[in-house]
């Protein structure tokens, strides 16, 4: 099979008819053979009926149904484990994605061997305010910690190699950051793509502001794990022990004026009016418990099932 389109949606029944007639139109059109996998996160309209509707007629059509709405990323591990395709394709429900897109995002992995392309809706129809700037914002955010050039890194419409999805792991809210995770799986070569953006058709936008709270959060989360998730020690312990040692230096400046208050017949203030004995006290306290924290890390590292799980490219 050459394609897998997987298409997550939430309450988008107004729109999935046009979306699948408009891929199918694009597909014959060029001869591939395909697949679509609608994905409906617990959706509370008719958009299940739909999909029913829409198999029956086509043996393209396929449908995943969730019980309750767990959210686009547990969508997307789902449509990817179930993908069959050389090249799968995600986009989103609501035709502001345009299958047009489809036969050169195709090209871009087969004959330019990308392992992935990322859209960039360079023109976008969004509100500037709450959507356009933050987004902008949180793009630029993105490029530094990840080091991936991209100037739209949460674009639906995405194209990937069969490898790719197969060998990265979609939960929580990660689907904003599928190619760093793609990156960080050992798939090098990313792209991008200037795409269409299209204005929404039917129904509202599914997305508040607090996704960009939520992303800043997840973004930090991922780049821990891929620097320290399999060495916390690293992290915890080279910190923990810095915080410790300037705790001890406060110690070793407090004893020594009172030493040399002492000898010299001086007399001294108390310990605890020093300002060096509260940084020394609550610095060698954090240090423990931030070492404390690296060998606990270790200790649910070295007992993980995953602790030796690496990714093989060939084997011959």
């Amino acid at each position: 099979m050459d394609i897998s389109v997987i298409v997550p949606l939430y309450n988008e029944d107004e729109s999935l008819g046009k979306l699948q007639e408009w891929i199918a139109r694009v597909m014959d059109e060029h001869k591939f053979s395909y697949e679509i996998v609608f994905i409906n996160d617990g959706s509370t309209d008719k958009s299940w009926e739909v999909i029913e509707a829409l198999q029956k007629k086509s043996n393209n059509v396929r449908g995943i149904k969730f019980r309750n709405n767990y959210g686009k990323s547990p969508a997307l591990y789902c449509g990817f484990k179930a993908a069959k395709g050389d090249v799968v394709i995600t986009m989103d429900a609501d035709l502001q994605d345009s299958p047009d897109e489809i036969p050169e995002l195709f090209r871009m992995i087969k004959e330019e061997s990308y392992d992935l392309v990322s859209g960039w809706k360079k023109k976008r129809y969004d509100s500037k305010l709450t959507k356009n700037i933050p987004s902008k914002i949180y793009n630029a955010t993105a490029r530094k910690v990840t080091g991936l050039k991209l100037h739209d890194m949460n674009c639906g419409l995405k194209a990937y190699r069969l490898d790719v999805v197969k060998n990265i792991e979609v939960y929580g809210e990660m689907h904003r950051y599928i190619p760093y995770l793609a990156k960080n799986a050992g798939f090098k070569k990313i792209g991008e793509k200037v795409v269409e953006h299209r204005k929404r058709e039917f129904g509202t936008t599914k997305f508040g502001l607090n996704r960009f709270v939520n992303g800043y959060l997840d973004l930090m989360t991922l780049w821990f794990l891929s620097k320290f998730g399999k060495k916390p020690m690293h992290f915890f312990g080279l910190y923990g022990s810095l915080m410790f040692l300037l705790g001890f230096l406060a110690v070793v400046v407090v004893s020594v004026n009172k030493l040399v208050a002492l000898l010299t017949h001086v007399r001294a203030p108390l310990i605890t009016d020093t300002p060096y004995f509260y940084f020394a006290l609550v610095a060698m306290i954090l240090g423990t418990q931030l070492f404390l924290t690296g060998f606990l890390g270790e200790l649910v590292s070295r007992n993980s099932t995953e602790r030796n799980n690496y990714l093989i490219e060939k084997e011959i």
